[in-house]
């Protein structure tokens, strides 16, 4: 991706800048704070000083959001495996705040799916995107949602090592229903290998959702929960399924989960619940935006499957007729908008939620040149203001606005 005009920095941006505003960093908002970039880096983030009285105060400061499981947007999808088109899905949310966007993949043939990681891959490699998130194909066909049943299997670990191979280091997570037969399996497979094994599109109980969460306990990996609530069955007293198993393992630290907050796939006294119970750096907040996002109403395709969007939900359609929610049409910085103004989450956790926290999953087994996901001297200088609603108003990549 360019920073700044044909991709080449001007004079004050390689000599450094100062930001002044309301600064989010891991610790707390510094109310009158400064960041101060140069180059590509982030050399300072302090409390305003006397001699910053000519740097205008503007907005909120926070690192840029990161993104870990996206399908697409703009009208482009990162499940078609074609370069312009994953390009052109990265760059509509990188515009509207999102600076490390992972391309989720949905369940295809085998050879679709492959083709689809090494095309991903291709463009990681580029810098395009982040990395590669596989949502599929082992999935329970009575909760797999907006995924095709037609090209759902048993899990597999020669599959399983074809997709790590095709992403040649750029996988970041696989999603898997951990009771089907061989699923241990694979997730022993995927956590050898450096990927997140993530729980969902599932049926399990409770038990088998626990195990398979902490099963990466003894490695130091940490599992985490796909979209949690959905795709899944819901939590009940007597059968508390895999949502209470991803709470209590998230509230002892061995794992994260997901949430879509956009006030269609849960309920925002529900995603206050969550993020109130549960501790800093556990909940990981995600888009699951499709291609439709930011676009009219219409059909759009996921995968292989046609998707229809009314009023800005997306919905798959069989024969004719909307079945299943299929993915979202927002982008993360209007989850964490809603996070804070709907379900009242503190602004700190709700950043955190986007930005350290999905950075922390992205980057679990790999070393990052620089840290992204958090305003701290040596990170990447990846950063957005904001207004005072938390719309995005300016984007910050390596250092060159983009937006």
């Amino acid at each position: 991706m360019d920073t700044g005009e044909n991709g080449r920095r001007s004079d004050e941006e390689r000599s450094g800048q100062n930001l002044r505003g309301r600064v989010v960093t891991p610790h707390g908002v510094i109310e009158d704070g400064v960041v101060s970039v140069v180059a590509d880096r982030i050399a300072e983030v302090r409390p305003a000083r006397r001699d910053d009285d000519g740097t205008p105060r503007s907005g909120v400061i926070v690192p840029g959001y990161v993104d870990i499981h996206c399908h697409g947007g703009g009208g482009a999808s990162f499940t078609s495996g074609a370069a312009d088109e994953i390009a052109a899905a990265a760059d509509h949310h990188l515009r509207r705040g999102t600076t490390s966007v992972v391309a989720g993949l949905v369940t295809d043939t085998s050879d679709r799916m492959l083709a689809a990681v090494g095309a991903a891959a291709d463009a990681a490699d580029r810098d395009v995107i982040a990395g590669v998130f596989v949502e599929g194909p082992f999935l329970s066909t009575s909760r797999c949602g907006a995924q095709d049943p037609e090209h759902l299997r048993a899990p597999d670990t020669g599959f399983t090592r074809e997709l790590i191979d095709a992403a040649r280091g750029h996988l970041v997570a696989m999603t898997l229903a951990p009771e089907l037969p061989g699923a241990l399996d694979v997730i022993d497979l995927l956590h050898g290998s450096g990927v997140t094994a993530s729980v969902g599109h599932t049926s399990c109980d409770a038990t088998t959702a626990d195990a398979a969460l902490r099963r990466g306990r003894a490695r130091g990996v940490t599992g985490l929960a796909t979209h949690l609530f959905n795709g899944m069955p819901p939590l009940h007293h007597r059968a508390p399924g895999p949502v209470a198993a991803a709470l209590t393992a998230a509230a002892d630290l061995d794992a994260r989960v997901e949430l879509i907050v956009d006030g269609t796939h849960l309920d925002d006294a529900t995603a206050r619940l969550v993020t109130t119970l549960l501790p800093a750096g556990q909940t990981v907040l995600i888009s699951d935006a499709m291609a439709a996002a930011g676009m009219p109403d219409g059909t759009y395709r996921l995968g292989p499957q046609d998707v229809q969007v009314a009023d800005g939900v997306a919905k798959l359609v069989i024969d004719g007729e909307p079945i299943s929610i299929a993915g979202s049409t927002i982008h993360l910085a209007d989850a964490v908008r809603r996070l804070v103004s709907h379900a009242g989450a503190d602004l700190t956790a709700a950043v955190t939620a986007a930005t350290r926290t999905p950075a922390a999953v992205l980057h679990a087994a790999r070393e990052a040149a620089a840290p992204i996901g958090c305003l701290v001297r040596g990170a990447r200088a990846d950063l957005l203001r904001l207004d005072d609603d938390l719309r995005v108003r300016q984007v910050m990549r390596r250092g060159g606005w983009v937006a």
